[in-house]
């Protein structure tokens, strides 16, 4: 079977402060260059650690044809992610993540290959579809063992805080709550905190996050 390459933007930092470098897919419905995915990937760049992202052969059918296509399958999207991994330079110096479903896809990588993944970063987790808090996304998490860093709003509509207590979830998995932030983690103007803030509060947690798995 003949794989194609995959396309990544780099975001270089000027002082690498470690090895490894995060590999940040994005979510269902934006591609890899959208607002939040380029704020996210060059603040933690500019923390200085490399970040590195790509597209599912969905969105990137949708960038060459311009017509809007659904997210492929699950095995298939986890698939796409191991060859993004492969072409990344492997496993070994480089923690997975991304955005809503990218965040999940890196979660269910984690679950099946949980002696080779090294960590997770996860923003705004799709714990069920919007409006359908029955049809949960948390089988993998109780007796998950791989380091999640899971960053998320409070009124998320596709993961709150008041809901997601009450789920089963490993000492693996840590959520990070941001105050009145949505699924893009941004907050209402009333509630006197900004964008800005949360992003750079979600930068912060996910350069302490590789950190932590930076070891000899």
């Amino acid at each position: 079977m003949t794989v194609e390459p995959i396309q990544f933007i780099t975001n270089e930092p000027e002082k690498p402060i470690t090895s490894l470098q995060w590999l940040f897919a994005h979510g269902a419905g934006a591609a890899m260059d959208s607002v939040f995915m380029n704020a996210v990937a060059e603040g933690v760049a500019a923390a200085g650690i490399r970040v590195k992202r790509f597209e599912f052969s969905y969105m990137v059918q949708r960038r060459l044809t311009g017509s809007r296509r659904p997210p492929d399958r699950a095995p298939k999207l986890q698939e796409h992610f191991l060859q993004a991994i492969i072409q990344a330079g492997g496993m070994q110096r480089c923690v997975i993540g991304g955005k809503s479903m990218g965040g999940r896809m890196a979660s269910l990588l984690a679950a099946s290959h949980p002696d080779e993944v090294l960590g997770v970063i996860c923003l705004g987790y799709p714990f069920y579809p919007a409006g359908k808090m029955q049809k949960t996304r948390v089988d993998h998490f109780p007796n998950m063992t791989v380091p999640h860093c899971i960053i998320q709003g409070t009124r998320d509509a596709l993961g709150c805080q008041e809901q997601v207590a009450t789920y089963d979830l490993s000492s693996s998995v840590n959520i990070h709550w941001l105050e009145d932030g949505d699924h893009d983690l941004k907050p209402r103007k009333k509630s006197g905190l900004t964008h800005e803030e949360h992003i750079s509060d979600a930068i912060e947690m996910i350069v302490t996050f590789i950190l932590a798995l930076d070891t000899p």
